[in-house]
């Protein structure tokens, strides 16, 4: 689909970010992979950043007769983002997972950066330029970073070093994904350097709650932007989201600089 048939886009973005948790309810009780389709199609947003995407997994094609016969990315993208990115992070003898990138506009390019820092935990960058219908082309990276501060703070100083080699410094970007950020430090690190914002925040000036997702008590997941300004923001919770994932969506209604 070239960007002249995309119709009605009035220069606002909305965007969304959710760690899908391999298409299962907390604690893998329930297959939600359907369910978490149809949510994501009645937020509606342009581009969305996923996390613990499943590519692969042949045991549970096996034991769920509706598991899609796709990868995940795939099967939730199918007639409504017709571009996407997956990249492949965790790989094992009966599958694989990662982040992905679904977008209503062509995706120019896209590559996965890996960021691993403990062998036995894989992390990727999933960086892709999306085409938008005006202005200079969007830069998106979905990220998902490591359960320990250490490797976590390798792995930012990892995402600065490659955006800053990789892309102009006033390109229009858009961070987004789990940053697994509890102690509230992942910014000291990227929004100066970078030149970011944090597109959801609470009254103290903190990022917003979203793990668990049935009642939110830990600031894990995030949106930070370059190019944009903010128009409305929301933490997806409570029912029925937790009953799809263990994290809350988070969605932002953006519009750009200058337009």
């Amino acid at each position: 689909m070239s960007t002249s048939e995309i119709k009605g886009w009035g220069h606002e973005l909305h965007v969304v970010t959710y760690n899908i948790h391999k298409g299962f309810s907390q604690f893998n009780r329930r297959m939600m992979v359907h369910e978490l389709r149809e949510r994501l199609r009645g937020l509606n947003p342009d581009i969305v950043f996923l996390q613990e995407v499943q590519g692969l997994h042949l045991e549970h094609a096996e034991n769920h007769a509706d598991w899609p016969s796709n990868p995940q990315h795939e099967f939730l993208a199918e007639d409504v983002w017709p571009a996407s990115a997956y990249g492949r992070n965790m790989i094992y003898d009966h599958g694989h997972h990662g982040n992905a990138i679904l977008s209503r506009f062509p995706i120019l390019q896209s590559h996965n950066q890996d960021v691993t820092h403990l062998q036995f935990e894989k992390r990727g960058l999933l960086h892709c330029q999306i085409e938008l219908p005006a202005g200079p082309a969007l830069h998106c990276v979905c990220v998902h970073l490591s359960l320990f501060g250490y490797s976590r703070r390798k792995q930012l100083q990892a995402l600065g070093d490659y955006l800053e080699s990789s892309i102009d410094p006033q390109a229009p970007l858009i961070i987004a994904g789990d940053f697994n950020d509890w102690r509230n430090r992942a910014g000291d690190e990227i929004v100066s350097r970078l030149g970011l914002r944090e597109a959801l925040s609470c009254s103290k000036g903190l990022p917003v709650r979203s793990f668990p997702a049935i009642m939110p008590m830990f600031r894990l997941d995030r949106i930070y932007l370059r190019g944009f300004n903010i128009h409305e923001t929301c933490v997806h919770h409570g029912q029925p989201w937790a009953a799809i994932s263990d994290h809350a969506a988070l969605s932002a209604h953006l519009t750009r600089h200058g337009y």
